[in-house]
């Protein structure tokens, strides 16, 4: 990267959200045929891995502030995404599980978010891509 493609590339902040940018334009396009968004896409994902969380173990795991989760729950529940169940145990609290619609997109979602990874990172040696994700998890403080 030369210096004369961006304003101050000593930036590290600058150079961070122009990478994610980078990256999230890449995925947003191959999920827009799906109807599903980035931030959809990291709740189903989870979803996938957990189903029934919370609302609040949602926001908690994955960082997001209440009001903005609160929205895109909403809208996913309308696009027939997400259903919300009682928990059985505790009839004030909702669990979130993925309905049928999500399962059925489960592969081809998770395979155009790794075609994705794919071309942001096409330039990257395997130990680069290592590397990267170290210092990524690092920095954004993710264990």
């Amino acid at each position: 990267m030369t210096d004369n493609i961006f304003p101050d590339a000593t930036c590290f902040i600058f150079l961070l959200a122009k990478a994610y940018q980078r990256g999230n334009n890449l995925v947003q396009k191959r999920l827009l045929p799906y109807g599903v968004t980035n931030n959809q896409y990291v709740i189903l994902e989870t979803l996938w891995k957990d189903e029934g969380l919370t609302a609040h173990e949602l926001e908690k795991r994955l960082a997001i502030d209440k009001a903005t989760l609160s929205g895109i729950l909403d809208r996913m529940v309308e696009s027939k995404l997400l259903i919300k169940r009682m928990d059985l145990q505790d009839r004030r609290m909702l669990r979130l599980f993925p309905t049928g619609k999500a399962l059925s997109l489960k592969k081809r979602l998770v395979e155009e978010r790794q075609k994705a990874n794919e071309e942001l990172l096409s330039g990257f040696t395997r130990e680069e891509r290592i590397l990267l994700k170290r210092l990524l998890m690092n920095m954004a403080q993710v264990s």
